[in-house]
């Protein structure tokens, strides 16, 4: 099954307060070069501020490799992780911890990626219990502490996604928002509640889905932040396609469609499934149109087939009593006994605004159908309680007591 990993991308992004070099303003080569100068002697007998630097320079190559190669990033992490788990140095430890534990995940070695998230865990807990670095000297604030837990725990959530363990994604994707809440981030809260949705899409818990990018719209409006309404919108409108409720579908996805149509500097990805998304829904659409037409004409050749025997039962006395036989059979399926006759929620819920007086397309905005649809409901209740007109619906339902 195939899993979808969004929020990742999110919360590796969240700001954390340390004082990092920016690794894509270096040059990888010239990086490396810098390093190879650095011998297990010759670190011995360095000095802490000669250390830290160097533990960063072997961050910055790991980060600035991540994407790039798997092995050198795990190559650098483990060369940051010799300085800083002798340093004792926690917030280090868990960017080596974790930058090594995400290039494993991107290799698809799961259970080792899970030994290094949860050893970066074990490093913000000695944060959070008071540990200090040379440059944090008074330790690290709650703040500080929570940016790291964040990026963990959504990090944690989604290898448990893709593991199938969908109870412990949940758990940590629990805990991320727990986080996101508490310091207002609202842009955070609405793309992990629409992986939320996603993820039970993937499992084809559509109300489970549905009420996860509700949430992701609640967190969006909060934002106030466009994009972040383009992400509950896709997930309403890919909820929508597989409900096969085209008109809703189309409804969010051009809104989406609509928003990178003048921002298309914000990537192409994520606008290209929704054009395929939409075009997928037309196309539902157009079979459905088809079947509509095809099952149209079939009933009209049937009306036309029955109209020409009844001509043709008239001719003689025989046919005639052979047409009235028939008549009268097909009138004992359609029409029940009044007091047999049962109701659908959609009939009973038109029959009540009949009798309230609404119009057929007063109907049809209080129930999200088109008039057409409300008259040929009328017409079908007035069939089916074998009636005349919808007064006299009304008045033989009363006397049923239906309304």
């Amino acid at each position: 099954m195939k899993k979808t990993a969004a929020i990742l991308t999110l919360l590796l992004s969240v700001q954390l307060s340390f004082a990092y070099n920016d690794h894509r303003g270096f040059n990888l080569d010239s990086l490396e070069r810098a390093v190879a100068v650095w011998t297990p002697q010759a670190i011995d007998k360095a000095s802490e501020q000669e250390l830290l630097q160097l533990n960063r320079t072997y961050r910055d190559l790991m980060m600035g490799w991540l994407n790039l190669n798997a092995e050198k990033t795990k190559f650098y992490g483990k060369k940051a992780l010799a300085i800083s788990v002798s340093q004792g140095w926690q917030e280090a430890s868990n960017d080596a911890y974790r930058y090594v534990g995400l290039s494993f995940y991107g290799q698809e070695q799961y259970d080792s990626a899970l030994v290094y998230f949860l050893r970066s865990v074990e490093c913000v807990d000695k944060m959070a219990a008071g540990a200090t670095s040379p440059n944090n000297p008074n330790g690290y604030t709650e703040k500080e502490v929570d940016d790291c837990y964040a990026a963990l725990y959504g990090t944690i959530g989604n290898l448990y996604n893709v593991m199938d363990n969908i109870p412990e994604a949940m758990d940590y994707y629990k805990k991320a928002g727990q986080i996101f809440d508490k310091y207002g981030w609202n842009e955070s809260n609405t793309v992990l509640w629409y992986n939320i949705g996603e993820t039970w899409m993937d499992e084809g818990n559509l109300n489970k889905a549905r009420s996860a990018y509700d949430k992701a719209v609640e967190y969006a409006a909060a934002s106030g932040d466009s994009l972040m309404m383009v992400y509950s919108y896709k997930g309403l409108g890919r909820l929508y396609m597989e409900k096969k409720q085209t008109g809703k579908a189309l409804k969010y996805l051009r809104e989406v469609n609509a928003y990178y149509a003048v921002h298309p500097e914000e990537g192409s990805v994520f606008p290209r499934e929704t054009l395929e998304f939409i075009d997928s829904v037309l196309t539902r659409q157009k079979k459905q149109l088809s079947l509509m037409l095809a099952g149209s004409l079939l009933v009209i050749l049937m009306l036309a087939g029955l109209l020409f025997v009844v001509l043709r039962l008239r001719k003689t006395k025989q046919e005639k009593a052979e047409a009235t036989a028939l008549i009268e059979e097909v009138l004992e399926e359609i029409p029940p006994q009044r007091e047999d006759i049962k109701l659908s929620e959609r009939e009973k819920d038109i029959l009540d605004l009949l009798s309230k007086g609404y119009t057929a397309p007063d109907i049809g905005k209080a129930l999200n159908l088109s008039h057409e649809t409300i008259r040929w409901y009328r017409k079908k209740l007035i069939a089916k309680f074998d009636v005349s007109n919808t007064a006299e619906l009304i008045s033989i339902a009363k006397e049923m007591g239906l309304i």
